[in-house]
């Protein structure tokens, strides 16, 4: 039986529960409101922060010049790694002339590797781009760069992406040596921006594996291609026999025929030659080596009469070996053909040899003249024999050192028509080839590749990555 007493009490005592409970109800839901919103908060500032981290790309560009081979390389004893059958010789040329600028550039944000060659974009799925961008991503380093506060790991690397923007300034895949050029200069560039440890030489078996040539441009002046023996190419590199300053007194023209791509590439040309010439085993193995050694001494003493002979004579049989293939590959043309002539009948009648030429897989003339002189009067008889249309600017004929000209005593296409027969053929004067050249070079041996430092020069859009 409850009394008033009881009553208040078992009311009170409920109150007090009921207040307890709805206590530790708001408890919690003040809780699950609290973690709800720290829920929310959280990813927001994380996905700020990845965005933040997004937006840095890191830049690097090179220059890298051209070369042309004056001991020939052709033909391969192993086509994924591309080592050659034979040693070779080449000059780099002048890259303010000839060269290819690359700008390469890494950034979380890229979502692949991506490349665009002179403006264009071009697929990186090749096999050489790709043996080029693994042998460089497994030789990167940590790279810190404090002003932007940006840090990459050795293993980073890995799971980050290029974008890679190139310019040739001069015609491609037409016979000078733009690919070269475009492999050194890649390989180069990366490994700046990677901060590999390797020297020149050591980056040189990477680039021979995008460009059997390219592996020569990762230095100035004279340098060999050393064939090597391994079968893994670790001893197929690249050396300097002389820098650019050794024999500065030497001036190079090139005769620019045709900037057309070529019908037969080098690659198949090689592989072609390689399987049907009789001729290409006896040059590898006879000719060459000995070749190889007369040349080098050549260069060390400047001495020019068996440098110019050795470098014709090197030439032309590199274009028999072509018309040795089955079927023939022709890379001259006529025009190609009476360049040598004119070559060929003024160092006969001097009696020692004023001019080299060396022709690579195409019809562009590459002449080598033994000195500034020289090179004034072969500017005078190319221009006598081959002088430009009507409608032609002087000033986008002659490129390059143009200064040659007035040397020459040209000032426009009139001092040209003025211009006299050669001696040489003043008794038989040939029919002037008019339009059979498109423009000529002037340049001189050159360094190796360099770093740009202004960032106007960069392909790529430092903010985007994009190109320019």
């Amino acid at each position: 039986m409850s009394t008033p007493y009881s009553r208040i009490y078992i009311h009170t005592h409920t109150s007090r529960c009921k207040i307890q409970h709805r206590k530790s109800f708001l408890f919690s839901l003040s809780l699950s409101l609290f973690l709800a919103f720290s829920a929310c908060i959280h990813p927001l500032r994380k996905s700020e922060s990845m965005a933040e981290e997004k937006k840095w790309v890191l830049m690097v560009t090179a220059q890298t010049p051209t070369n042309i081979a004056v001991i020939k390389y052709w033909g391969k004893r192993d086509e994924t790694l591309i080592l050659p059958i034979n040693d070779s010789i080449s000059v780099t040329l002048d890259p303010a002339h000839l060269c290819t600028t690359t700008t390469v550039a890494v950034s979380p944000a890229f979502q692949q590797d991506r490349m665009w060659l002179n403006g264009k974009e071009i697929p990186l799925s090749g096999g050489r781009y790709q043996n080029c961008l693994r042998e460089i991503r497994s030789r990167a380093c940590d790279v810190e760069d404090e002003k932007k506060g940006i840090k990459i790991s050795k293993k980073d690397w890995e799971n980050l992406h290029l974008h890679i923007a190139s310019y040739n300034n001069f015609p491609t895949a037409a016979g000078l040596a733009s690919s070269a050029a475009g492999f050194a200069c890649l390989v180069f560039a990366l490994g700046k921006l990677m901060n590999v440890k390797e020297d020149n030489s050591q980056l040189s078996a990477i680039a021979r594996q995008g460009s059997g040539s390219a592996c020569r441009s990762l230095f100035g002046g004279f340098v060999k291609w050393n064939m090597g023996k391994d079968e893994n190419g670790s001893d197929s590199l690249a050396v300097q026999l002389v820098d650019e300053k050794h024999w500065d007194e030497l001036v190079i023209i090139i005769a620019v025929v045709s900037s057309r791509q070529k019908e037969t590439s080098s690659t198949s040309g090689m592989r072609e030659t390689v399987e049907t010439s009789p001729l290409i085993q006896h040059r590898a193995k006879e000719v060459v080596p000995k070749r190889v050694i007369q040349m080098e001494e050549a260069i060390k003493n400047r001495d020019f009469p068996t440098f110019a002979h050795l470098s014709c004579a090197d030439s032309n049989q590199f274009h028999a070996v072509c018309l040795d293939t089955s079927p023939p590959i022709f890379y001259m043309n006529d025009t190609s053909h009476r360049i040598i002539s004119c070559v060929e009948k003024w160092n006969r009648s001097e009696g020692t040899p004023q001019v080299a030429y060396t022709f690579d897989a195409g019809p562009n003339a590459v002449m080598i003249a033994r000195n500034r002189k020289a090179a004034t009067l072969l500017l005078q008889r190319l221009l006598f024999h081959f002088p430009p249309n009507s409608d032609t600017d002087l000033s986008s004929y002659v490129i390059g050192d143009n200064s040659i000209l007035d040397d020459a005593g040209i000032k426009d296409l009139k001092d040209i028509e003025a211009l006299p027969p050669p001696p040489e053929v003043k008794d038989n004067v040939p029919a002037k080839n008019k339009g059979d050249v498109s423009y000529f070079i002037c340049t001189r041996p050159g360094r190796g590749p360099v770093l740009i430092t202004d960032e106007n020069q960069a392909l790529l859009n430092p903010e985007t990555g994009l190109p320019k």
